[in-house]
């Protein structure tokens, strides 16, 4: 397996794609900002779905990472929500 692609950079991908849907960061496609809440809350599902089914299978650092992201992305997301 390529060691790029580990569990990790999969939920930064993951937090990428909030952060776009955010406008946070601009679209890959249409080089924009864009907001899409719907969207953003969406990835933000998956990622918390991701949390509760790999529970007492990720190393410490895994869960850290995923813990801290939730958290940033769900702050990020009422700042835009309250925002639109």
């Amino acid at each position: 397996m390529d060691e790029t692609l580990n569990f990790s950079t999969f939920i930064l991908s993951l937090s990428t794609s909030v952060l776009v849907n955010l406008g946070e960061l601009l679209d890959p496609i249409s080089n924009e900002k864009k907001v899409d809440l719907t969207m953003a809350k969406h990835s933000i599902g998956i990622i918390e779905m991701l949390k509760e089914k790999t529970k007492g299978n990720l190393t410490e650092e895994e869960n850290r990472l995923i813990d801290n992201i939730l958290f940033e992305l769900m702050i990020k997301y009422v700042e835009a929500a309250k925002k639109g």
